[in-house]
């Protein structure tokens, strides 16, 4: 059984480049992919449309003129992730083996780093969320720095996905990290340590159950939101908070195990598209135990990918008021394809998805029903959340 993913955590961008020798350095970096592009290519060249005579004229041109010893083994590597990189799609991507393992532990929630989650937004890599008990929550790191500098290096041209191993490292060590907040420089010196956060958090708080999912994994989030949901209708809870709030994403299916809490079994929650054609479609299965309960979903700009299916499905059954900002706006739907000659991960774009109202969210995100901006000075200065209050006093009120 094929299984699905779809981005978490770290998204991918990068901004326009400035500085002439950085110019002068991707060119040749370029170059060099084409040729390592025609290299890997070139012995199956008879059976394919392309034409490779341009990149035979390149090759010929390194040969002649590249004063630099030209190793084959980096320009195929290269020539891979210029191959995927071509495609023009953030979301598809090519990883070593290290680099899948990496991303198979974020998903699951443990690893040594400091506990951020960023993504690259209009340019900037910024950070979307600290996660508890982490060096960076205690560091003092908060959701909305810029990441300027790591280890002194700026990281003006840097992916999300290049600053991940850089921050990351083996526990004990430390990283140095410069921060952009309210238009001033931080500095914060933090040790690495190894990370284990569970996906699921609840509490009840004025009687109302607040459920907080970070990230969608996989027996573990399920497992622990139907724990809480159990927990809410035990304590008669009046209503229920469901915080997505910085959820970068993550398995298609737990996502739709989450949803079928409230949405009736047999109940589109997704529907994967390629084109016009209907992939396969995620139905709700199992026991709806909180249907009925007064619920409220909060999301932000870092609510992505899963955490959109489930807040999109939720709104579009009305079975829940959305409250917070548009949310990030993925509507695409990754697998991880294994390369076994080489050992490499690819995670490549297989469909978009579609809300139960066939609605796509790419780029447009999901729009709350009560737009609430958090007051960010109050949130740094104290705690203090009024997307959560807001969210806390709509729950309470009794259904119409």
């Amino acid at each position: 059984m094929e299984v699905r993913e779809i981005e978490i955590i770290n998204e991918v961008g990068v901004r326009p480049v400035k500085n002439r020798q950085l110019v002068l350095t991707i060119i040749g970096i370029v170059v060099g992919l084409l040729f390592g592009l025609w290299l890997g290519l070139r012995l199956d060249a008879g059976s394919s449309a392309l034409d490779y005579s341009e990149l035979d004229e390149v090759y010929a041109a390194l040969k002649d003129n590249y004063d630099g010893e030209i190793k084959d083994e980096d320009l195929i590597n290269g020539a891979k992730r210029g191959m995927v990189d071509g495609l023009g799609d953030p979301y598809t991507q090519l990883f070593t083996e290290v680099e899948a393992q990496e991303f198979q532990e974020s998903l699951e929630g443990e690893f040594q780093g400091i506990g951020i989650e960023f993504t690259n937004r209009n340019g900037a890599l910024t950070i979307i969320d600290t996660l508890d008990d982490t060096p960076a929550e205690k560091a003092g790191l908060m959701a909305g720095d810029l990441i300027a500098k790591v280890d002194d290096k700026d990281t003006l041209s840097w992916l999300a996905d290049d600053a991940t191993k850089i921050i990351r490292g083996p526990a004990g060590t430390k990283v140095k990290m410069t921060i952009i907040r309210d238009n001033k420089l931080l500095e914060f010196d933090i040790e690495r340590a190894t990370i284990n956060s569970p996906s699921v958090k609840y509490e009840i708080k004025d009687g109302v159950g607040v459920l907080k999912i970070s990230r969608f994994a996989g027996g573990d989030t399920v497992d622990l939101a139907e724990k809480a949901a159990r927990k809410f209708v035990e304590k008669k809870v009046k209503g229920v908070v469901l915080d997505l709030r910085g959820n970068g994403g993550g398995y298609v299916s737990a996502a739709a195990d989450v949803a079928s809490l409230w949405i009736d079994s047999g109940k589109i929650v997704t529907t994967e598209k390629t084109g016009s054609r209907i992939v396969t479609q995620e139905k709700a299965r199992g026991s709806n135990i909180l249907k009925g309960l007064k619920t409220v979903v909060l999301i932000d700009g870092g609510s992505a990918s899963a955490s959109e299916i489930l807040a999109g499905a939720l709104k579009d059954y009305k079975l829940a008021t959305v409250v917070g900002v548009d949310s990030f706006g993925k509507g695409s739907v990754q697998t991880i394809k294994s390369l076994p000659s080489s050992g490499d991960r690819l995670k490549v774009t297989i469909a978009r998805w579609y809300t139960p109202n066939d609605k796509n969210i790419t780029e447009s995100g999901i729009a709350p029903d009560e737009k609430v901006e958090l007051n960010v000075e109050a949130y740094r200065k104290d705690g203090s959340d009024n997307q959560l209050k807001k969210a806390l006093e709509i729950a309470k009120r009794p259904k119409k």
